[in-house]
């Protein structure tokens, strides 16, 4: 039987399942997780100055909230990790979705249209080559 209180066990056994590359998230971003996905289509796999600049020419809204999560992913491993941003490559970046805000658009006669606003966390991890 292990020593210790249960949740001085459960601290140590999630410290050893912990990430351990560096990553960045989002959550509740105001765009759809389908939108975001498009974007993160393009950098997934590419090393760090490749995808900042495929992000910063890229014409869709998704990309600049994305290109700053990425920066920030950079910062946490430099500063965290001690890691060269040079050697740095997007292993994994998804979206999934997050809640979806409702709200009601009036039509005609006496109606009502629901609007959904959708949102999504989009998470980045960076690794070293």
């Amino acid at each position: 039987m292990a020593k210790g209180h249960r949740t001085q066990i459960k601290k140590e056994r999630n410290q050893e399942q912990r990430e351990k590359r560096p990553y960045a998230v989002l959550k509740y971003a105001r765009m759809s997780s389908q939108k975001a996905e498009y974007v993160l289509a393009a950098i997934r796999g590419k090393n760090v100055i490749e995808a900042q600049a495929i992000l910063e020419y890229n014409p869709r809204y998704a990309s600049t909230v994305i290109a700053k999560l990425l920066k920030s992913a950079i910062a946490n491993a430099e500063n965290n990790n001690g890691l060269d941003p040079e050697t740095l490559y997007v292993d994994e970046c998804f979206a999934g979705k997050a809640v979806t805000m409702k709200r009601i658009r009036p039509r005609a006669r006496g109606m009502a249209y629901r609007i959904e606003k959708r949102t999504c966390h989009i998470t980045i991890i960076l690794n070293e080559r």
